[in-house]
C-alpha cells in the first residue's frame, strides 16, 4: 500500500467509532436510539475485545460504530477495522473507553498493510482521521514497518545481496549519506573472511554493504543486520519445512535498515554505520564444509561445526569491523536461532545485552511503545558449549541446550570489553493473520530500539 493512505489528518464527515468494553456497554447504548439499541441487540454485540457493530441511523445509512476493546492493548483495538469497515472515513469518537490515540492509529495503519508486488490489493482499506501531530508523528513509523515488511515478503529471487545494497544505497541517496561495498573476492582482500566463506557457493556473490551518515563530531552509533537472503543450511541441509520460508533469513538486514531510516529521517545527532552483511548460504562444490577452521577478521579461529549457524558467522566480521570505528554503542538485528522462538514463542524478540543501563532502557521503551521483547541472559559459563579441539571455538556445539544464549556468546567475543552492545534475535515473521499483524514479514524491535535511541540521544 502507499504510505499513510489508510490514516488522514481531516476529520471533515468522518463516521465516529466508539470504543467500549463490558463495563462501559450500558453507558453506550444510552447514547443509542431505540432502533440502534435493538439492531445491536439482534447483531449479539457484547462488547467483547475484536467485536464490532456497525449501526445504520434512521435511512439506513452507517451512522456510528460501536467497538470491542481491552484499553490495555490500545495497537490492536482497532487493527482489525480498516479490512473490516466498508471503505470510507472514521475517527475515534470521545465517548467510550479512553484509547491511547495514537497506539491505536498505528494499529489501525498496521492493519490496513498489504503486500502488492505480486496481485493486487484484496480492496482499500478503510480511513482513520487523525490529527495532524498524530500524522506526522505516525507516519516514519509506519512506513518502517512497512519497509521491513515489504524486503521480507519479497522472494529471494527479487530480493538477494545485490537487492539489498540497491535498498542501502536508496536509503543513502534520500538521505545524503555514503555507501560503499565489497563484493565478492574483495571481501578476502579486505578481511572479511567468515562473510565471504558463507556466501562463496551462491551464483550470486556475497557482499558487505556499509552506510556512513552524521557529523564527525557527534557520537558513533553502528547498526548491524543479518543479510542471509536465503538459507539452505549449506551442506547441513535442513529439511524442507525448515527451509520453507528462509527467504525471511535477511530480516535482520530489514530491521536495521529501517532503523537506519528512522534515525537519519529524525536527523539524531549521531555518527552513524550501517553494516549489511549480504549473501546466500547455498550448496555448491565450494561449499564450507563441516570441520573446517576459519580465521575471522577479529583474528580468532573459528571451527565450523555446523554450517546452518551460518548468520553469526557473516555478523562476526561486521562486529569487528563495527568495533573498529570505536562507537559508544553496537546494536545489531538477526533472525539467528530457531532456539528463542522455542524459548519465547513468534512474537517476543529475545534481547541480549552487556550493558544492563542500556537493557533495561530498552525494556522500559519497547513496553511504553508496544513493541515488545524479552531479555535473556548472556550466560558464560555456557562457553564452554562451543569449545573446539583445535580452534579458538567453534561456531556451534552438539548440546540443543541454550541455543539463542551459545549464539549471542559467540558474537560477545566480537565485541572489545566495555563497549556497550545490544543483540536482538527476532523472528521477523507472522505465521498467521492477527489484527495488525498480517501473515508474513514482521518489523519486531525497531519501534523500541528507535525510542530508546531517541531519547538516549535527544
Amino acid at each position: 500500500m502507499s504510505a499513510l493512505a489508510e490514516l488522514r489528518s481531516s476529520r471533515h464527515a468522518a463516521t465516529p467509532m466508539e470504543a467500549t468494553d463490558t463495563a462501559h456497554l450500558a453507558a453506550a447504548r444510552k447514547r443509542l436510539s431505540a432502533a440502534q439499541r435493538a439492531w445491536l441487540d439482534d447483531n449479539g454485540f457484547d462488547a467483547r475485545p475484536g467485536s464490532m457493530c456497525a449501526l445504520p441511523d434512521a435511512s439506513g445509512k452507517l451512522a456510528r460504530v460501536l467497538v470491542g476493546v481491552d484499553a490495555h492493548d490500545p495497537l490492536s483495538a482497532l487493527a482489525a477495522l480498516p479490512m473490516a469497515l466498508p471503505v470510507g472515513d472514521y475517527a475515534i469518537a470521545a465517548e467510550g473507553v479512553a484509547l491511547d490515540t495514537q497506539l491505536a492509529a498505528l494499529g489501525w495503519a498496521l492493519g490496513a498493510y498489504q503486500f502488492t508486488r505480486y496481485r493486487k490489493a484484496k480492496r482499500a482499506p478503510a480511513t482513520l482521521a487523525v490529527d495532524a501531530k498524530t500524522l506526522a508523528a505516525l507516519k516514519p513509523l509506519v512506513e518502517a514497518t512497512q519497509q521491513v515488511r515489504d524486503l521480507v515478503n519479497t522472494p529471494t529471487e527479487d530480493m538477494g545481496p545485490k537487492q539489498l545494497a540497491e535498498a542501502v544505497k536508496q536509503l543513502g541517496k534520500a538521505h545524503k549519506a555514503k555507501v560503499r561495498e565489497w563484493v565478492g573476492d574483495e571481501l578476502l582482500e579486505a578481511n572479511f573472511p567468515t562473510i565471504h566463506t558463507v556466501g562463496r557457493a551462491s551464483h550470486r556473490p556475497p557482499r558487505l554493504i556499509e552506510l556512513n551518515w552524521g557529523k564527525a563530531s557527534d557520537p558513533k552509533l553502528v547498526v548491524i543486520g543479518k543479510g542471509v537472503c536465503f538459507d539452505s543450511g549449506g551442506l547441513d541441509l535442513k529439511p524442507s519445512d525448515g527451509m520453507r520460508w528462509m527467504k525471511k533469513d535477511m530480516g535482520g538486514a530489514a530491521h536495521a535498515i529501517a532503523l537506519a531510516g528512522l534515525i537519519m529521517q529524525a536527523a539524531l545527532p549521531v555518527r552513524l554505520t550501517l553494516l549489511i552483511p549480504a549473501v546466500e548460504n547455498a550448496v555448491a562444490g565450494n561449499a564450507m564444509r563441516p570441520g573446517e577452521v576459519v580465521i575471522t577478521r577479529a583474528g580468532h579461529s573459528v571451527e565450523i561445526d555446523n554450517t546452518d549457524a551460518e548468520g553469526r558467522l557473516v555478523l562476526c566480521d561486521a562486529l569487528a569491523y563495527g568495533a573498529e570505528q570505536h562507537p559508544e554503542l553496537i546494536i545489531d538485528f538477526a533472525t539467528l536461532t530457531g532456539a528463542a522462538r522455542v524459548a519465547l514463542g513468534p512474537d517476543l524478540p529475545a534481547l541480549f545485552a552487556n550493558d544492563d543501563t542500556a537493557a533495561d532502557a530498552v525494556l522500559a521503551c519497547a513496553s511504553a511503545v508496544a513493541d515488545p521483547m524479552w531479555r535473556l541472559p548472556l550466560w558464560r559459563p555456557y562457553r564452554k558449549m562451543l569449545e573446539s579441539y583445535l580452534a579458538d571455538f567453534a561456531n556451534a556445539g552438539a548440546s540443543r541446550h541454550a541455543g539463542a544464549i551459545t549464539a549471542a556468546l559467540y558474537m560477545e567475543r566480537f565485541i572489545p570489553e566495555g563497549m556497550p552492545w545490544l543483540h536482538l534475535d527476532t523472528y521477523a515473521w507472522n505465521d498467521a493473520d492477527r489484527p495488525g499483524r498480517p501473515r508474513g514479514g514482521e518489523a519486531m524491535g525497531v519501534r523500541a530500539l528507535f525510542a530508546y535511541l531517541s531519547k538516549r540521544y535527544a
